[in-house]
């Protein structure tokens, strides 16, 4: 009997280093990038590069786990697991559209990817409330810095479930 392969899953940091806390998605992928991962557990910074993030989960990934900032109301460094399915996002790129790509936000990275029949079998977005993200500047403000390990552990687990779930499958 041989073991399922395993599932590919790409984890993608995601905002703008100069805009303070909007750094929070690629600094936890930095953090992960110098941790050794399962395999087929791949890490990107795509920092403001929602074109090269479209590209890559193109390539055919079965999950993919967004690292963003998210303002939901709650208190700065809260993190967020939201896991939004295909129907959730708008319909695709329609002919005509603009899509920038120097400035393509993860929802329109989406839309993209849906629009091209690449959806991730599983997404799961890891979101932190931010204090500042409208101010030019370099640094995590303290609240969102004091999430870094506890967000790094959270995508952890997520990979473990993400992967455990695909063992459980037919």
């Amino acid at each position: 009997m041989t073991e399922e392969p395993l599932r590919s899953i790409l984890i993608a940091g995601v905002g703008n280093a100069w805009l303070r806390d909007d750094g929070f998605g690629g600094e936890v992928a930095r953090r992960l990038a110098e941790l050794e991962l399962p395999a087929g557990v791949e890490v990107m910074d795509a920092g403001t590069g929602g074109l090269d993030l479209a590209y890559e989960v193109m390539r055919g990934y079965d999950a993919l786990v967004i690292l963003d900032v998210s303002r939901q109301g709650g208190e700065p460094g809260t993190l967020y697991v939201m896991e939004p399915d295909e129907e959730s996002v708008p319909g695709g790129i329609e002919d005509g559209d603009q899509v920038n790509p120097h400035a393509m936000d993860p929802q329109t990275v989406l839309r993209f990817v849906k629009s091209v029949g690449a959806w991730p079998g599983r997404l799961v977005v890891i979101a932190c409330e931010p204090v500042d993200v409208e101010e030019m500047g370099w640094g995590l403000s303290e609240p969102v810095r004091d999430a870094i390990e506890r967000a790094v552990d959270l995508v952890l687990e997520t990979v473990a479930e993400l992967r455990a779930s695909a063992r459980a499958l037919p």
